[in-house]
């Protein structure tokens, strides 16, 4: 049975339902098996010795997402021994058309299409109104140990997580 959090986030004031738990600091990261765009299967195992920014979002195609992903890939240049992955439940040819027609080339886009594991096991799962099966936008920073080092589950959907945050804590 799948844990649902009530009201842990909120898509234009309106409270949205999370399936999973909510993850802390310190906690092993969970592992994942997604789909890169070349319709591969990437785990966390894909990226060992790593620090890992994971930012999911909704939807590449909405305002917010589009510029959270557009910051990253501006950032990720000044960025040693990081990787950042952008997940959605995009379908993996839309990521591809999107990161082509915005030169997006310096994160990794994910899809979490296939099954609603990644978003459970994060608790980033949105269970409930318009963008249900979607994915909540959160942060994680996972050290090369493989342990949250650094979490944000952004309470309003249509929000921006705090970049400088995140940065600073894949940085060390």
């Amino acid at each position: 049975m799948v844990m649902t959090r009530t009201a842990a986030i909120t898509l234009k004031g309106t409270p949205t339902d999370l399936a999973g738990p909510e993850l802390r600091v310190g906690d092993a990261a969970p592992d994942f098996i997604l789909q890169n765009n070349a319709l591969e299967e990437v785990s966390q195992n894909s990226f060992v010795g790593k620090t890992l920014i994971i930012a999911t979002v909704p939807s590449l195609d909405t305002p917010v997402c589009h510029a959270e992903t557009k910051k990253f890939n501006e950032q990720a240049l000044d960025l040693a021994n990081v990787e950042v992955l952008v997940v959605s439940t995009d379908l993996p040819f839309g990521q591809k058309r999107w990161c082509g027609s915005e030169g997006v080339d310096n994160v990794t886009t994910l899809s979490a299409h296939r099954s609603t594991k990644f978003g459970v096991d994060y608790g980033v799962l949105i269970s409930s109104g318009p963008l249900d099966c979607c994915l909540a936008r959160a942060i994680f920073v996972v050290n090369p140990e493989g342990k949250l080092a650094y979490i944000e589950y952004v309470k309003e959907v249509a929000e921006h997580p705090n970049y400088d945050a995140a940065l600073s804590a894949a940085k060390g």
